[in-house]
């Protein structure tokens, strides 16, 4: 055990840490969904191309996923109370100076810049949590951090719809960051530990920067192969950094991925990847409903708002009763069967045209909402349960940095059809029929991925232990 965990933390109120905690953990997912719906108004606002748009999205994500990993193993060794501080300050910054971007360009920098605080924030919030709440009061505290995330992507479309209704979309951003200086607040004045968990050791700068340069060149490589000839040489580097990261990483004495424990465990590898291929295969869909039903379909932000908020519902309310289940049934099969159920769904997807009704749309949220509920409990059940638990961090990161580059991989292949189908041209009435065969071609694409992903998450249902069964 490490010599600072010896040492005597003081005490910390339970409440307030599950206040913080719950606050960050709402304003990341709300700030995804909320900008998703803003995005028409954003892009008329600035007179953003659709390829500008995609940008928005996926340059939050590149962000987030580039700095997951290398910002929760910082922690660790610096502070996690350090790292989590300078993250909500970095987000609420961010926040404040983006509806004051004078163009798309500084507006997608700037979003940049408040993904990097979203990934201290994630990557530290968790632990800090479970270092301060006791361990027969900590399923309840993860219960309600867990009822925040979904609130804050049920929260994002109707909120935003309402604001850009009666306020303007700048208030999106505006609204967000009293949250987070009271989240601050509270840290700096109530939380007084420190909880460095590998203090002393040492940081893998080297790893960090290849992994970050591996993963910019890869997606930058890709979104730009349609249109400049230098990309296809960007995305092979990537390719290539990526291969010698992984070797660097097994090789190194501390890395920040633990090469070795995923080759030794398929469990663990499996379950990963079918979280990467699930969110990539998923994540796309609110991107491109938004702008069908505001551009295509003529529907105003509000009405989209209340449309798209339908998904996140459905998990928030059937996600206790996929983890009661995962503790009766095989939690690997029960996230299986999560994901042919998102199957189905985006193979419906890929059938609605420009003259479907709102029902159709509605339809497939539900069924995509009834498919996320029982894959994700269930899923990192699998995960958390395939590893002991002085490899639980380890877990827990691993999967949220494969959400984040699932996330990440839906918004590339987005980009690269949209770049493929209009170009640079707005997102508009005229411009409907190439946005239409983007969206159509994705949801395709979307599809066969979840069935890959399906191919995955049974191959390790064989050996994932029982929810009962000790290791």
């Amino acid at each position: 055990m490490n010599s600072s965990d010896n040492k005597p933390q003081p005490r910390i109120s339970t409440s307030h840490t599950i206040f913080i905690v719950s606050a960050v953990q709402f304003l990341a997912p709300f700030m995804m969904s909320a900008v998703g719906v803003a995005l028409p108004t954003i892009g008329q606002f600035y007179g953003a191309s659709a390829v500008s748009l995609a940008l928005v999205e996926m340059v939050y994500m590149l962000a987030v996923t580039l700095f997951l990993l290398p910002v929760g193993r910082l922690a660790d060794i610096t502070g996690r109370k350090k790292i989590f501080v300078l993250g909500v300050a970095l987000f609420a910054l961010a926040t404040i100076l983006l509806p004051f971007s004078p163009s798309i360009d500084i507006f997608i920098a700037i979003r940049f810049f408040q993904g990097i605080g979203v990934s201290c924030t994630v990557s530290t919030s968790v632990a800090i949590l479970s270092s301060v709440v006791p361990k027969e009061k900590r399923g309840k505290a993860m219960g309600i951090i867990v009822a925040f995330v979904y609130l804050g992507l049920s929260a994002g479309p109707t909120l935003a719809g309402l604001m850009i209704a009666w306020l303007g979309w700048q208030w999106i951003f505006f609204a967000s960051v009293p949250l987070a200086m009271a989240a601050m607040i509270l840290t700096l004045t109530r939380l007084k530990g420190e909880w460095k968990g590998a203090e002393g050791e040492s940081f893998d700068w080297v790893g960090s920067l290849i992994y970050m340069a591996a993963l910019s060149c890869l997606i930058v490589g890709v979104s730009h192969l349609e249109s400049h000839t230098w990309a296809s040489d960007l995305m092979v580097a990537g390719m290539v950094c990526i291969v010698g990261f992984l070797i660097f990483e097994y090789r190194h004495p501390s890395p920040i991925l633990d090469i070795r424990l995923l080759l030794s465990n398929r469990v663990l590898a499996f379950s990963n990847i079918a979280t990467w291929i699930n969110y990539a295969a998923s994540f796309g869909l609110t991107f491109f409903f938004s702008l069908y039903l505001q551009v295509v379909k003529g529907m105003s932000a509000q009405a989209t708002g209340f449309v798209l908020v339908a998904q996140p519902i459905i998990q928030a309310l059937l996600s206790p009763l996929s983890g009661t289940l995962s503790d009766k049934i095989s939690p690997s099969k029960l996230s299986t069967a999560g994901m042919a159920i998102c199957a189905a769904g985006l193979g419906f997807s890929a059938f609605i045209g420009q003259d479907a009704e709102t029902w159709q749309v509605l339809g497939v949220l539900v069924i995509m909402g009834f498919g996320f509920a029982a894959f994700s409990t269930p899923n990192m059940t699998t995960v958390m349960g395939s590893v002991r638990s002085r490899h639980y961090g380890i877990a827990s990161s691993l999967v949220a940095t494969m959400r984040s580059i699932g996330m990440l991989t839906a918004m590339t292949i987005t980009t690269l059809l949209l770049s493929m189908f209009m170009g640079n041209a707005e997102v508009s009435t005229a411009t409907a029929p190439g946005f239409l065969k983007a969206m159509h071609t994705a949801f395709m694409i979307f599809a066969l991925l979840s069935v890959v992903g399906i191919i995955f998450s049974m191959a390790r249902v064989e050996q994932a232990p029982g929810p009962n069964r000790k290791r």
